[in-house]
Order: structure tokens, then C-alpha cells, then sequence
């Protein structure tokens, strides 16, 4: 081989990785490992998504009082604002909001509700989870940011009352009775819906300060600012 095919061929191979450069791949190598969901993530996802229902029905209950049950997401808001921050503080990586978010609209699929209900939360937990994306999983002022949209969620209960009124009416007349559906009816409207998300982003905004207050000590531990 003559000295001039040798640089030829030596130019064309590929070059090899440097001490530095390797300690560079293996860092993002490492990096992308704590971005995956682990078992324990998905465990503490199940955990936090059966609190979170279980907070959630339990306020629910005020609904059994047709005007009541147009306060219901801003009054869950409030409650779901501890909850679901102190779960954003435990599990920083990319998805874990959206598969917890979707626990509860699944679980009302199952229990009667429409498909609407699972849809508007899927478009839902999806700008929640861009919103906590851009602050990286360890922003508090955009965790925060990220629960008031997913507060909104609940909404969509009362929303199939416009959107799948005449399934809706039949679904809740058959658990409910007659003169509960009618009162209900006479109450959604364009206007009120409305009022009903106002509320929802209240009460999450409420729901939020809450959470950054009583769990301060929490977030500095665990690193989000």
C-alpha cells in the first residue's frame, strides 16, 4: 500500500472515541436511563392515582345537589392541588402526569360516562404535560401552571351534558332519577359551562398555592424550584 492510499483509507475510517468523549456518551447514556419510568414510578403513579379518585368521590358527593355539582371541579381544584404537586415532586420524568391524569377519566369511562370524557382529558394531559416539559420536570411556577390546566379535567363531566346531551340524560336519569336529570338540564347551558371552567382554573390556581405552601419543605428537598 503506498503512503498515499494509507491517508486515504485512514481519513475514511471512522475515529475513535477520546477519554472525554466517552465520559460525554456515557453521561447521556445515564441521562436518558433517570428520564424512563421505572417500576417504582409506575407504582407511585397507581398510589397517587387511587388518592387522587378517592379525594375525587368523595367531593363528588356534593353533587348529589343539582346546583352544587356546577361547583364541583373548582371546589376539587382546591383539593386536588396538594395531591397532584406533591406527585409532580416525586416522579420528574416525561409522562408519568399524563398516565396519572388519565387514571380517573378512565375509571368514569368504565363507570357509564362517554368517550368524551377520556378524550378531552387525553388533549388535556397532553398541554399539561408540554407546559411541564418546558420547565424541565423541576420547575415549581410551571408544575403549578400544569395542575391549573389539568384542573379543568372534571369539566368534561358536566360538558357531555352539551355536547352528548341526549346519552348523558339517559345515563344520568338511569343512576340519578327523573327530577335530578331535569334539575341538571335546566341548569347546563353555553353560558354556565362557561362559568363552570372559570371555576375549575379558580380552584386549581387556589389548588396550587396550597400545594406550594404545605409542601415547601418538600420541593427544596427535592429540588424543584
Amino acid at each position: 500500500m503506498t503512503v498515499g492510499s494509507w491517508l486515504k483509507f485512514s481519513r475514511n475510517q471512522p475515529k475513535q472515541l477520546g477519554h472525554g468523549g466517552w465520559q460525554q456518551k456515557r453521561r447521556v447514556q445515564m441521562s436518558q436511563s433517570k428520564a424512563r419510568l421505572e417500576v417504582r414510578d409506575l407504582v407511585t403513579i397507581g398510589v397517587f392515582g387511587v388518592i387522587y379518585f378517592v379525594c375525587m368521590f368523595a367531593v363528588g358527593m356534593m353533587g348529589v345537589v343539582p346546583i352544587l355539582y356546577l361547583f364541583y371541579p373548582m371546589a376539587f381544584g382546591v383539593v386536588g392541588g396538594p395531591i397532584v404537586l406533591l406527585f409532580m415532586a416525586k416522579v420528574q420524568k416525561p409522562w408519568a402526569l399524563v398516565i396519572f391524569g388519565m387514571i380517573t377519566p378512565i375509571i368514569m369511562f368504565l363507570f357509564g360516562h362517554t368517550l368524551l370524557v377520556p378524550g378531552v382529558a387525553l388533549v388535556t394531559m397532553l398541554v399539561a404535560e408540554g407546559i411541564r416539559r418546558i420547565g424541565k420536570y423541576r420547575s415549581l411556577r410551571y408544575n403549578m401552571l400544569a395542575y391549573v390546566v389539568m384542573a379543568t379535567i372534571l369539566c368534561s363531566s358536566l360538558l357531555q351534558m352539551l355536547v352528548m346531551k341526549e346519552r348523558y340524560l339517559e345515563l344520568t336519569e338511569a343512576e340519578m332519577g327523573r327530577e335530578y336529570t331535569e334539575a341538571l338540564e335546566k341548569l347546563i347551558s353555553v353560558r354556565n359551562m362557561g362559568f363552570v371552567y372559570l371555576g375549575a382554573v379558580l380552584g386549581g390556581t387556589v389548588g396550587a398555592f396550597l400545594g406550594r405552601k404545605l409542601l415547601k419543605k418538600h420541593f427544596e428537598k427535592a429540588g424543584i424550584v
